[in-house]
């Protein structure tokens, strides 16, 4: 969903997905993972049909943008797919996470919440689970807060319970523990059976965060926006081992475990442990430091 632009997510995603391939064939050396990357909006390349997991990713440009496009229509038809595969055949079936722009188009299509735009958010931020977030496997591993990776100017508003409630969905997180004072944006769902995402980016890991924030253009937009104080802070939290390692040590790599621990039962195959993290070493569950903790205090 990226329309071709050159990013950090698509490695970061390549290593999760890596790492999480060497977990599931060290408890079943039998299996092969096969991944496969298309590009629906630049290419026009559908969504395969016989993945277990996809991981839709998030992209430039605002959701508006080609809503009703045949890639975008691909896309919902896609996300229509997974529900009724969920449906029919229960956890056993295909299941996807929805990052930033893919989640946008989730939001838009099931509507579930208003899409709207707002004044460009970006850098390291808190995110709140709600209640019932911290009930859901996304965030139970994280307490009432944790800190993720933003970049986007629109924001999901307005909650319609009664369409989430139909979908059998739930909201998981918000931009502000008590709704507003941080900001009104909704920032996690679980849409419907078998559909997850997040407006956030968890894929997103030191380097890439580093990159980004080290690129001229874009420490002056941040000191621009934020102020200079706050700049250097998100330089320095980014060494922080319980804040965006965290993140991205648990999240993807939790939904990964989960939906396939699912599928494992109807296939005979062996479950894999749910990934964990000491924040104290910044390990993850091989007990190897993530790659957004690979250089804690280097930069202090």
């Amino acid at each position: 969903m990226n329309n071709g632009v050159a990013n950090q997510a698509i490695r970061s995603f390549r290593s999760i997905i890596a790492t999480f391939g060497e977990r599931v064939r060290a408890r079943n050396p039998h299996l092969s993972i096969t991944t496969s990357h298309v590009q629906p909006r630049n290419l026009g390349e559908a969504p395969p049909t016989d993945c277990d997991l996809y991981l839709s990713t998030g992209g430039p440009d605002a959701p508006v943008d080609g809503f009703k496009e045949s890639w975008a229509t691909g896309i919902r038809k896609f996300f229509d797919r997974i529900v009724e595969g969920q449906l029919q055949h229960g956890p056993s079936a295909p299941a996807a996470f929805a990052v930033c722009y893919s989640f946008e188009i989730a939001v838009m299509h099931f509507g579930v919440a208003s899409m709207i735009p707002r004044e460009r958010k970006f850098g390291i931020m808190p995110v709140y689970p709600t209640e019932e977030g911290l009930a859901h496997s996304m965030f139970a591993p994280f307490g009432d807060r944790l800190f993720v990776w933003e970049h986007r100017s629109w924001q999901a508003v307005d909650l319609d319970e009664k369409r989430l409630k139909e979908l059998g969905g739930t909201l998981l997180a918000r931009e502000s523990r008590d709704g507003h004072t941080k900001g009104r944006g909704l920032m996690a769902f679980q849409f419907s059976r078998g559909i997850e995402g997040t407006i956030f980016h968890p894929e997103a890991d030191r380097p890439g965060v580093l990159n980004w924030l080290e690129r001229p253009e874009q420490a002056k937009a941040v000191i621009e926006t934020y102020g200079e104080l706050i700049y250097k802070r998100m330089t320095k939290t980014i060494d922080d081992p319980t804040r965006l390692a965290r993140t991205y040590a648990l999240l993807l790599p939790g939904w990964l475990a989960r939906s396939f621990n699912a599928m494992a039962q109807e296939h005979d195959w062996a479950q894999v442990e749910m990934p964990t993290y000491d924040a104290a070493l910044g390990l993850d569950a091989f007990g190897r430091p993530t790659e957004a903790a690979a250089t804690v205090g280097s930069n202090s």
